[in-house]
């Protein structure tokens, strides 16, 4: 096993105006899992070939364990890719599929055999072993690609969106059984996905790219209660956090005929960038539906598409914020779902907002 450091690497492709990913720093513990997420052409897939050898890294370095393994050959840095479309051999079986890295690498065919079947074993492919990849699902076939990987007993595992070609279902089955592995096999897993879902429900860390630049790297629960900034914010959670620019006044911030109170910390740093407004984050199941009865409070939403979802609901509707109309979604309780076109009033539950500068987007002190 060993760790994996990014120190400052870029890429710039030829021809490109700005580097595919750029003075990328990032630690990867020994026996960790780790994603890279971010909406496409962010970087993360640049990432992960520059440190399987199959992009060149224009400057800065990567190591593995003690090793510099910058300008080495793929061949020669101890790790393993499972990719999207699997690669298996059509014309090989299962169990030469899983064995053969290890048969061109000379080892000798009895080994063979005994790592294919324990990995076959831990995968549940044994009965599978003598089949051609034809013969075998989607999900069946991403599980003899991990096996290949596994088999060659690597220091680092390196994922590249493993599940996109698979439904819904087999999806979300495959992720937990990739991440039960991993924490069984104990090996520094380096995982690509564009969907937040599975980076948050696999990883150990999860790391953000934008435009080939780290934004944050953290826990995932680290990610969903602290945001670094408003992209981090709106990317991570589903649905996505509401982001609403709102005029500062004094204690806070005024959210419709409401005032979401702030420390004053947070309001000191937004005024001291000389700004009139703050960007105030607030998530879907953090807005609470308040009685239109009595005093009136918090924010008018007018109800445009409900999303039944059995337990619970999402509401997506629309408000009136600084004289223009923006999108707002409310996470309810399953019975006590408003009606399309009625008119609900919301507001923040206390201590569950984030702020964010306007003008850098970066998270404030709260």
């Amino acid at each position: 096993m060993a760790t994996v450091t990014y120190r400052q690497a870029s890429r710039v492709y030829p021809g490109a105006e700005r580097p595919a990913v750029n003075a990328l720093n990032l630690d990867i513990a020994d026996g960790e899992f780790l994603v890279l997420v971010g909406p496409s052409g962010c970087g993360k897939s640049t990432s992960l070939r520059m440190l399987a050898g199959l992009e060149d890294v224009n400057s800065g370095s990567i190591h593995i364990g003690d090793r510099d393994v910058t300008h080495l050959p793929p061949k020669d840095r101890d790790i393993a890719m499972v990719f999207q479309n699997y690669a298996l051999y059509p014309h090989m079986s299962v169990a030469d599929n899983m064995g053969f890295a290890l048969k061109i690498a000379g080892v000798n065919k009895a080994e063979i055999r005994t790592r294919v079947e324990e990995a076959a074993k831990i995968l549940d492919l044994t009965q599978y072993l003598d089949r051609k990849p034809k013969a075998l699902s989607g999900g069946q076939r991403q599980r003899v690609a991990m096996g290949r990987a596994i088999v060659r007993e690597p220091q680092v595992f390196l994922m590249d969106e493993p599940l996109s070609n698979l439904d819904a279902k087999l999806r979300a089955s495959t992720r937990t059984q990739i991440a039960s592995l991993q924490r069984r096999l104990g090996v520094t897993t380096v995982y690509v996905t564009h969907d937040q879902i599975e980076a948050m429900t696999m990883g150990d860390r999860v790391a953000v790219l934008k435009d080939g630049l780290l934004q944050q790297v953290g826990t995932p629960r680290e990610m969903f209660d602290r945001p670094a900034n408003v992209f981090v914010a709106g990317f991570i959670g589903s649905p996505a956090m509401n982001l609403l620019e709102l005029p500062l006044v004094d204690g806070g911030v005024q959210f419709g005929s409401s005032v979401v109170p702030l420390s004053r910390e947070a309001v000191k740093q937004a005024a001291d960038e000389g700004a009139s407004t703050a960007t105030l984050g607030v998530r879907p199941e953090h807005l609470d539906i308040v009685s239109s009865e009595g005093k009136a409070e918090g924010l008018e939403v007018v109800v445009d598409v409900v999303e039944e979802l059995g337990a619970d609901a999402n509401i997506y509707g629309s408000a009136k914020v600084g004289g223009k109309n923006v999108d707002l979604v409310v996470h309810v309780n399953g019975r006590q779902v408003p009606f399309k076109g009625e008119t609900i009033r919301v507001v923040p539950r206390t201590g569950e907002t984030h702020l964010f500068s306007t003008r850098s987007g970066e998270r404030l002190s709260d």
